[in-house]
Protein backbone atom coordinates (compact mmCIF):
# COMPACT_ATOMS: atom_id res chain seq x y z
CA UNK A 1 0.00 0.00 0.00
CA UNK A 2 1.19 3.49 -0.87
CA UNK A 3 0.28 6.33 1.43
CA UNK A 4 -1.08 9.65 0.23
CA UNK A 5 -0.35 11.31 3.57
CA UNK A 6 2.21 14.07 3.22
CA UNK A 7 2.08 14.00 -0.59
CA UNK A 8 1.46 16.94 -2.92
CA UNK A 9 -1.15 16.16 -5.56
CA UNK A 10 -2.43 18.43 -8.36
CA UNK A 11 -6.06 18.02 -9.46
CA UNK A 12 -7.67 19.63 -12.50
CA UNK A 13 -11.44 20.03 -12.82
CA UNK A 14 -11.69 20.55 -9.05
CA UNK A 15 -14.68 22.93 -9.04
CA UNK A 16 -17.31 20.19 -8.84
CA UNK A 17 -18.12 16.52 -9.24
CA UNK A 18 -15.35 13.95 -9.11
CA UNK A 19 -12.63 16.63 -9.00
CA UNK A 20 -14.09 18.24 -5.90
CA UNK A 21 -14.60 14.87 -4.22
CA UNK A 22 -11.03 13.83 -5.08
CA UNK A 23 -9.64 17.05 -3.61
CA UNK A 24 -11.55 16.59 -0.37
CA UNK A 25 -10.69 12.88 -0.18
CA UNK A 26 -6.99 13.59 -0.71
CA UNK A 27 -7.02 16.25 1.99
CA UNK A 28 -8.67 13.90 4.47
CA UNK A 29 -5.91 11.38 3.73
CA UNK A 30 -3.30 13.95 4.68
CA UNK A 31 -2.27 15.15 1.22
CA UNK A 32 -1.66 18.73 0.18
CA UNK A 33 -3.87 19.51 -2.82
CA UNK A 34 -3.25 21.99 -5.64
CA UNK A 35 -6.60 22.54 -7.36
CA UNK A 36 -7.45 24.01 -10.75
CA UNK A 37 -10.60 24.72 -12.76
CA UNK A 38 -11.86 27.34 -15.21
CA UNK A 39 -15.00 27.77 -13.04
CA UNK A 40 -13.69 30.31 -10.53
CA UNK A 41 -16.88 30.37 -8.45
CA UNK A 42 -17.07 26.58 -8.19
CA UNK A 43 -13.37 26.38 -7.37
CA UNK A 44 -13.85 28.93 -4.59
CA UNK A 45 -16.62 26.73 -3.17
CA UNK A 46 -14.30 23.72 -3.20
CA UNK A 47 -11.58 25.79 -1.51
CA UNK A 48 -14.06 26.82 1.19
CA UNK A 49 -14.95 23.17 1.78
CA UNK A 50 -11.24 22.38 2.18
CA UNK A 51 -11.19 24.59 5.26
CA UNK A 52 -7.84 24.39 7.02
CA UNK A 53 -6.52 21.49 4.97
CA UNK A 54 -3.39 22.62 3.09
CA UNK A 55 -4.29 23.52 -0.48
CA UNK A 56 -4.03 26.04 -3.28
CA UNK A 57 -6.49 26.99 -6.00
CA UNK A 58 -5.94 28.53 -9.44
CA UNK A 59 -8.71 29.39 -11.89
CA UNK A 60 -7.77 29.00 -15.58
CA UNK A 61 -8.62 27.02 -18.69
CA UNK A 62 -6.52 23.87 -19.08
CA UNK A 63 -6.25 24.52 -22.81
CA UNK A 64 -4.02 27.50 -21.90
CA UNK A 65 -0.80 25.51 -21.66
CA UNK A 66 1.11 28.47 -20.26
CA UNK A 67 -1.34 28.74 -17.39
CA UNK A 68 -1.24 24.96 -16.94
CA UNK A 69 2.55 25.12 -16.68
CA UNK A 70 2.25 27.89 -14.11
CA UNK A 71 -0.16 25.75 -12.11
CA UNK A 72 1.94 22.55 -12.11
CA UNK A 73 5.30 24.23 -11.60
CA UNK A 74 3.78 26.66 -9.12
CA UNK A 75 2.40 23.80 -7.01
CA UNK A 76 5.85 22.20 -6.90
CA UNK A 77 7.44 25.53 -5.95
CA UNK A 78 4.81 26.42 -3.34
CA UNK A 79 4.82 23.05 -1.59
CA UNK A 80 8.41 21.89 -2.06
CA UNK A 81 7.76 19.36 -4.80
CA UNK A 82 5.02 17.43 -6.57
CA UNK A 83 4.06 13.78 -6.01
CA UNK A 84 1.20 13.36 -8.43
CA UNK A 85 -1.28 14.78 -10.87
CA UNK A 86 -4.89 13.80 -11.52
CA UNK A 87 -5.87 15.00 -15.00
CA UNK A 88 -9.62 15.15 -14.45
CA UNK A 89 -10.93 18.23 -16.32
CA UNK A 90 -13.36 17.32 -19.08
CA UNK A 91 -16.36 18.34 -21.16
CA UNK A 92 -18.69 16.98 -23.80
CA UNK A 93 -20.78 18.10 -26.75
CA UNK A 94 -23.85 16.31 -28.08
CA UNK A 95 -24.04 15.97 -31.86
CA UNK A 96 -23.79 13.37 -34.60
CA UNK A 97 -20.36 13.78 -36.19
CA UNK A 98 -21.84 15.19 -39.42
CA UNK A 99 -23.47 18.00 -37.40
CA UNK A 100 -20.55 18.74 -35.06
CA UNK A 101 -18.66 21.92 -36.00
CA UNK A 102 -14.90 21.54 -36.21
CA UNK A 103 -14.32 24.07 -33.43
CA UNK A 104 -16.56 22.16 -31.02
CA UNK A 105 -14.93 18.82 -31.83
CA UNK A 106 -11.48 20.36 -31.41
CA UNK A 107 -12.47 22.01 -28.13
CA UNK A 108 -13.42 18.64 -26.65
CA UNK A 109 -10.12 17.14 -27.81
CA UNK A 110 -8.17 20.11 -26.42
CA UNK A 111 -9.71 19.83 -22.95
CA UNK A 112 -10.11 16.07 -22.63
CA UNK A 113 -6.93 14.89 -24.34
CA UNK A 114 -4.40 17.62 -25.16
CA UNK A 115 -4.53 19.01 -21.60
CA UNK A 116 -4.06 15.50 -20.20
CA UNK A 117 -0.93 15.05 -22.32
CA UNK A 118 0.41 18.48 -21.38
CA UNK A 119 -0.36 18.02 -17.68
CA UNK A 120 1.47 14.71 -17.76
CA UNK A 121 4.41 16.25 -19.63
CA UNK A 122 4.70 19.03 -17.04
CA UNK A 123 4.32 16.79 -13.99
CA UNK A 124 6.69 14.00 -15.03
CA UNK A 125 9.98 15.81 -14.32
CA UNK A 126 8.78 16.67 -10.83
CA UNK A 127 7.78 13.06 -10.13
CA UNK A 128 11.14 11.84 -11.43
CA UNK A 129 12.84 14.26 -9.07
CA UNK A 130 10.90 12.67 -6.21
CA UNK A 131 11.67 9.17 -7.48
CA UNK A 132 8.03 8.09 -7.22
CA UNK A 133 4.49 9.36 -7.58
CA UNK A 134 1.23 9.08 -9.48
CA UNK A 135 -0.07 10.07 -12.90
CA UNK A 136 -3.84 9.54 -12.95
CA UNK A 137 -5.68 10.18 -16.22
CA UNK A 138 -9.47 10.12 -16.27
CA UNK A 139 -10.87 8.32 -19.32
CA UNK A 140 -14.45 6.98 -19.31
CA UNK A 141 -16.55 3.98 -20.21
CA UNK A 142 -16.82 5.96 -23.46
CA UNK A 143 -13.13 5.19 -23.79
CA UNK A 144 -14.14 1.52 -24.11
CA UNK A 145 -17.26 1.80 -26.29
CA UNK A 146 -18.68 4.02 -29.00
CA UNK A 147 -21.88 5.97 -28.50
CA UNK A 148 -23.94 7.95 -31.04
CA UNK A 149 -23.73 11.77 -30.74
CA UNK A 150 -20.51 11.40 -28.72
CA UNK A 151 -17.84 11.07 -31.43
CA UNK A 152 -15.72 13.90 -30.01
CA UNK A 153 -15.99 12.63 -26.44
CA UNK A 154 -15.35 9.05 -27.59
CA UNK A 155 -12.29 10.13 -29.56
CA UNK A 156 -10.85 12.06 -26.62
CA UNK A 157 -11.43 9.32 -24.06
CA UNK A 158 -10.12 6.52 -26.31
CA UNK A 159 -7.06 8.73 -26.86
CA UNK A 160 -6.57 9.16 -23.11
CA UNK A 161 -6.78 5.39 -22.74
CA UNK A 162 -4.18 4.68 -25.45
CA UNK A 163 -1.81 7.41 -24.27
CA UNK A 164 -1.98 6.24 -20.67
CA UNK A 165 -1.48 2.58 -21.56
CA UNK A 166 1.65 3.44 -23.57
CA UNK A 167 2.98 5.65 -20.78
CA UNK A 168 2.36 2.89 -18.25
CA UNK A 169 4.44 0.44 -20.28
CA UNK A 170 7.24 2.96 -20.76
CA UNK A 171 7.51 4.07 -17.15
CA UNK A 172 7.29 0.48 -15.90
CA UNK A 173 10.74 0.11 -17.49
CA UNK A 174 12.28 3.49 -16.76
CA UNK A 175 10.51 4.72 -13.59
CA UNK A 176 8.77 1.76 -11.95
CA UNK A 177 7.91 3.72 -8.80
CA UNK A 178 5.77 6.19 -10.74
CA UNK A 179 2.28 4.69 -10.83
CA UNK A 180 0.41 5.39 -14.07
CA UNK A 181 -3.35 4.92 -13.80
CA UNK A 182 -6.18 5.13 -16.30
CA UNK A 183 -9.65 5.52 -14.83
CA UNK A 184 -12.90 4.51 -16.55
CA UNK A 185 -15.87 5.94 -14.65
CA UNK A 186 -19.32 4.70 -15.52
CA UNK A 187 -22.36 6.84 -14.81
CA UNK A 188 -21.43 9.31 -12.09
CA UNK A 189 -23.88 11.92 -10.80
CA UNK A 190 -22.03 15.03 -11.98
CA UNK A 191 -22.89 18.05 -14.13
CA UNK A 192 -21.05 16.82 -17.23
CA UNK A 193 -24.18 15.65 -19.07
CA UNK A 194 -26.35 18.57 -17.97
CA UNK A 195 -23.64 21.09 -18.90
CA UNK A 196 -22.82 19.47 -22.25
CA UNK A 197 -23.23 21.71 -25.29
CA UNK A 198 -26.16 20.26 -27.23
CA UNK A 199 -25.79 20.85 -30.96
CA UNK A 200 -28.04 18.16 -32.42
CA UNK A 201 -29.57 14.77 -31.62
CA UNK A 202 -29.94 11.67 -33.67
CA UNK A 203 -33.22 11.83 -35.63
CA UNK A 204 -36.16 10.79 -33.50
CA UNK A 205 -34.34 10.88 -30.17
CA UNK A 206 -34.79 12.90 -27.00
CA UNK A 207 -34.45 16.64 -26.64
CA UNK A 208 -31.66 18.13 -24.54
CA UNK A 209 -33.56 18.10 -21.25
CA UNK A 210 -34.66 14.51 -21.69
CA UNK A 211 -31.08 13.43 -22.50
CA UNK A 212 -29.78 14.93 -19.28
CA UNK A 213 -32.64 13.34 -17.36
CA UNK A 214 -31.91 9.94 -18.91
CA UNK A 215 -28.27 10.26 -17.90
CA UNK A 216 -29.25 11.16 -14.34
CA UNK A 217 -31.40 8.04 -14.13
CA UNK A 218 -28.59 5.86 -15.49
CA UNK A 219 -25.88 7.39 -13.27
CA UNK A 220 -25.60 5.09 -10.29
CA UNK A 221 -22.41 6.30 -8.61
CA UNK A 222 -21.94 9.44 -6.53
CA UNK A 223 -18.85 11.63 -6.98
CA UNK A 224 -17.78 10.70 -3.46
CA UNK A 225 -18.01 6.98 -4.24
CA UNK A 226 -16.09 7.51 -7.46
CA UNK A 227 -13.36 9.45 -5.68
CA UNK A 228 -12.98 6.79 -3.01
CA UNK A 229 -12.59 4.11 -5.67
CA UNK A 230 -9.91 6.17 -7.43
CA UNK A 231 -8.02 7.05 -4.26
CA UNK A 232 -8.06 3.43 -3.09
CA UNK A 233 -6.65 2.46 -6.48
CA UNK A 234 -3.87 5.02 -6.07
CA UNK A 235 -2.99 3.59 -2.68
CA UNK A 236 -2.98 0.08 -4.13
CA UNK A 237 -0.81 1.10 -7.06
CA UNK A 238 -3.28 -0.17 -9.66
CA UNK A 239 -2.97 0.72 -13.34
CA UNK A 240 -6.60 0.37 -14.40
CA UNK A 241 -9.60 1.48 -12.35
CA UNK A 242 -13.24 0.85 -13.25
CA UNK A 243 -15.65 3.08 -11.33
CA UNK A 244 -19.10 1.64 -10.68
CA UNK A 245 -20.73 -1.67 -11.39
CA UNK A 246 -21.98 -0.30 -14.73
CA UNK A 247 -18.37 0.29 -15.79
CA UNK A 248 -17.48 -3.26 -14.83
CA UNK A 249 -20.46 -4.59 -16.80
CA UNK A 250 -19.61 -2.50 -19.86
CA UNK A 251 -16.00 -3.63 -19.68
CA UNK A 252 -17.09 -7.26 -19.72
CA UNK A 253 -19.69 -6.86 -22.48
CA UNK A 254 -17.43 -4.89 -24.84
CA UNK A 255 -14.71 -7.52 -24.52
CA UNK A 256 -17.06 -10.48 -24.98
CA UNK A 257 -19.13 -8.93 -27.78
CA UNK A 258 -16.86 -6.46 -29.62
CA UNK A 259 -19.20 -6.13 -32.62
CA UNK A 260 -22.62 -6.30 -30.99
CA UNK A 261 -22.12 -4.74 -27.56
CA UNK A 262 -24.31 -1.72 -28.29
CA UNK A 263 -27.40 -3.88 -28.82
CA UNK A 264 -26.83 -5.29 -25.36
CA UNK A 265 -26.13 -2.11 -23.43
CA UNK A 266 -27.69 0.66 -25.55
CA UNK A 267 -31.10 0.52 -23.85
CA UNK A 268 -29.48 0.82 -20.42
CA UNK A 269 -27.60 3.94 -21.55
CA UNK A 270 -30.67 5.52 -23.13
CA UNK A 271 -29.57 4.91 -26.71
CA UNK A 272 -31.72 2.01 -27.82
CA UNK A 273 -30.44 -1.02 -29.70
CA UNK A 274 -28.11 -1.08 -32.72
Amino acid sequence: MRTLAGKVIAVTGAASGIGRALSLGLARRGATVAMADRDAAGLAETAALMGNYPHSARAFDVTDHGALAGFVNGAAADFGGLDGIINNAGLSVVAPFADCPREDFNRVMAVNFDAVVEGTRLALPHLRARGSGWIVNISSVFGMMGYPTQSAYNASKFAVRGFTEALYLELAETDPDIVVIRVHPGGVKTNVARNAKVIAHMPGTQNALDSAAEFEKAAITSPEEAAETILAGMEQGRHRILVGRDARAIDTITRLFPESYFRRIGHFLGGGGR
